[in-house]
C-alpha cells in the first residue's frame, strides 16, 4: 500500500481562461478500486493524462507506483495476440496469463490469432488481462465498457472486483456498483473522494444538494426580508431628517437635536440590517457551487396514422453470406420502447440500419410503415465537425431549441463556438441526441446512445423517455437504463 498525493493541482489548456483544476488537493490509496465520475468535459481524461505526465501543470503529484492507461493503441495489430502481449509485458509467467484469460472467459486459441481479428470485446479483455500481469502498477482504465455487450460488461465488472489498484472511468451505474470501493468525483468546484459504491455516493450527493438548496431558499427569504427592512428604515430616516426644519402642528419649532438623534438612530438600524443582509448574501454565495443542475428535457414526437409502425417476420441478417441472426420476429407499435439485446456481432446495429432504410443483406420480411419519419442516432461520432450553428442548419433543425437542449445537458455556452471535432466523446454523443430530439419523427432509432455520456445526463434522458413515452427502438448495454426504459425486448 502507498499513496498518490495530489497537492494544489492547477491546470488549464492553452488559450482557455477557465482552469479545469485549481489548487485541488487530495490523496488516493493505491489499493483502492476507484470509480471516477463527473459530467462530460469536467476533466476526467485530462486528470488521467496528468497522472501519466503527458501535460504540464502547476502543483504536485507524487506517487511510488507507475501508471498504465487503458485503452492504448496496438502498434502492429496484424501480429499474433501473444506477440502483442509479449511486447507489452516482457516478463511474465504464461500460466499467469492463462489464469487471467480464464477469469475473463477468453479461449486460449485467441492468443494464436492476429490481434486485429479478435472482436472488440475480446481485445478489451486481452489487453486488461495483460495490464494486470504487471507489478507495481496503478491502472487508469478509461471507459472499458463501450465495446462490451451486457454479458461482457458483467464479466469484466466481476473481474475488476477481484482486483485492486485502479481508477475506473465508467458511466454505467450497475458496472461501477459491482466492482468499486471508493468514488473519485469531479464536481463543479471541487474534487471529492468518498468510500463506498457509486449508489452510496449518489445518495450522499443528493442529500448534500438538497441541503444546499434548502439553505439557499431560506437565505433568499432572509435577504429579501432584510432588504425590505433596510429600505423602509432608510426611507423613515430620510423623512425624519427632512422634518428638522419644519414646525409642529401647533406652530412651535421642532427640537432639531432630538429629531437628528432619532434620524441617526434609524439610519444605524438601517446599516445594521444592511450588514446582516450582506452577511446572508455572502453565506448564500458559498452554496450551490456543486449542485448539479438536471433540468427536464422535452420531446414532441409526431403521431402516426397507424398503430403498427414496423414489423419483422422470419428476418435473417447476413455477413459475407453467413447469417448472424435468423428467425427474428417483432413488431413496433405506437408507444413501444423496444430494446434489442444480443451478444456482440449478433446483428443489433445492422438491424437498426435496416429499419432506417440502409442496404443491409437480409432475408425474410421487414415491413416499414409508409411515409414513416425516423430519427436515427448512430454509434459513430467520428465525422462530426464544424460549429453547432452550421450543424443545426445542415440538419434543418431549430438552432435555439438545439442549443437549449445542450445547455440542459450541461454544455457551457463557451462550447458553442468551438469545433465539434474538439468535443469529448460524451459531448459529441449529446450533440447527436439533442439533434434527434429536435427532429420531427414518428420513430426514434438509437444505437448505443449512452456511450461516453455521464451518469446525470443518462438519468435526464431516462426521465425524458419515461415522461413523454415516445416510440423508440434502441440498443443499449446500460442495464439500469434498459430496465427502466424498455417496454419490450427483442432478443437476437
Amino acid at each position: 500500500m502507498s499513496l498518490i498525493q495530489v497537492t494544489n493541482l492547477t491546470f488549464a489548456y492553452d488559450g482557455s481562461y477557465d482552469p479545469i483544476f485549481e489548487k485541488a488537493s487530495f490523496q488516493l490509496d493505491t489499493d483502492w478500486k476507484l470509480g471516477f465520475t463527473g459530467r462530460n468535459g469536467r476533466g476526467k481524461t485530462t486528470f488521467l493524462r496528468l497522472l501519466l505526465g503527458e501535460l504540464d501543470y502547476a502543483g504536485q503529484i507524487s506517487a511510488d507506483v507507475e501508471f498504465d492507461y487503458f485503452p492504448f493503441p496496438v502498434d502492429q495489430p496484424s501480429d499474433q495476440t501473444l506477440d502483442v502481449i509479449d511486447r507489452l509485458v516482457p516478463d511474465y509467467a504464461f500460466w499467469e496469463l492463462k489464469r487471467e484469460l480464464t477469469l475473463l472467459r477468453v479461449d486460449e486459441d485467441a492468443l494464436y490469432r492476429p490481434f486485429e481479428t479478435l472482436s472488440s470485446g475480446e481485445q478489451t479483455k486481452v489487453l486488461l488481462a495483460a495490464l494486470f500481469l504487471k507489478d507495481n502498477r496503478f491502472l487508469l482504465i478509461d471507459e472499458p465498457t463501450n465495446h462490451l455487450d451486457a454479458e461482457g460488461r458483467q464479466l469484466v465488472s466481476d473481474y475488476l472486483r477481484s482486483k485492486k489498484g485502479f481508477i475506473l472511468v465508467s458511466h454505467d451505474r450497475a458496472f461501477l456498483d459491482n466492482c468499486i470501493d471508493h468514488v473519485l468525483s469531479i464536481q463543479k468546484n471541487k474534487i471529492d473522494v468518498q468510500k463506498g459504491s457509486f449508489s452510496s455516493w449518489w445518495e450522499n450527493k443528493q442529500r448534500e444538494d438538497q441541503f444546499e438548496l434548502g439553505e439557499n431558499e431560506k437565505l433568499q427569504k432572509e435577504i429579501k426580508r432584510l432588504t425590505d427592512a433596510s429600505r423602509r428604515t432608510r426611507e423613515w430616516s430620510h423623512a425624519v431628517e427632512k422634518s428638522k426644519n419644519g414646525t409642529t402642528n401647533s406652530g412651535s419649532k421642532l427640537d432639531k437635536g432630538y429629531v437628528g438623534h432619532k434620524a441617526a438612530k434609524m439610519m444605524k438600524r438601517s446599516l445594521t440590517a444592511e450588514r446582516r443582509r450582506q452577511s446572508s448574501a455572502d453565506e448564500k454565495a458559498k452554496l450551490l457551487k456543486n449542485v448539479e443542475s438536471a433540468d427536464s428535457l422535452s420531446l414532441s414526437q409526431l403521431s402516426y396514422h397507424r398503430d403498427r409502425l414496423v414489423e419483422a417476420v422470419d428476418l435473417s441478417i447476413r455477413y459475407g453470406g453467413q447469417a448472424v441472426c435468423s428467425g427474428v420476429r417483432f413488431d413496433i407499435g405506437q408507444g413501444d420502447r423496444a430494446a434489442i439485446t444480443g451478444r456482440n456481432g449478433s446483428g443489433k446495429s445492422s438491424l437498426l440500419r435496416l429499419v432506417c432504410g440502409e442496404p443491409v443483406p437480409h432475408e425474410g420480411a421487414l415491413r416499414i410503415g409508409s411515409q414513416l419519419k425516423i430519427s436515427y442516432v448512430s454509434q459513430d461520432t467520428s465525422r462530426l465537425q464544424g460549429d453547432l450553428t452550421s450543424y443545426a442548419r445542415s440538419w434543418g433543425i431549430d438552432e435555439s431549441l438545439f442549443k437549449a437542449i445542450l445547455r440542459k445537458l450541461d454544455f457551457a455556452r463557451t462550447q458553442f463556438d468551438k469545433d465539434i471535432s474538439s468535443y469529448s466523446g460524451g459531448q459529441k454523443k449529446k450533440v447527436l441526441i439533442a439533434r434527434s430530439l429536435c427532429e420531427p419523427a414518428h420513430l426514434h432509432v438509437w444505437d448505443e446512445p449512452l456511450n461516453f455520456i455521464d451518469v446525470i445526463s443518462r438519468m435526464q434522458i431516462e426521465e425524458l423517455l419515461l415522461e413523454h413515452e415516445p416510440t423508440l427502438l434502441f440498443v443499449e448495454h446500460d442495464r439500469e437504463f434498459s430496465r427502466a426504459v424498455a417496454t419490450k425486448t427483442i432478443e437476437l
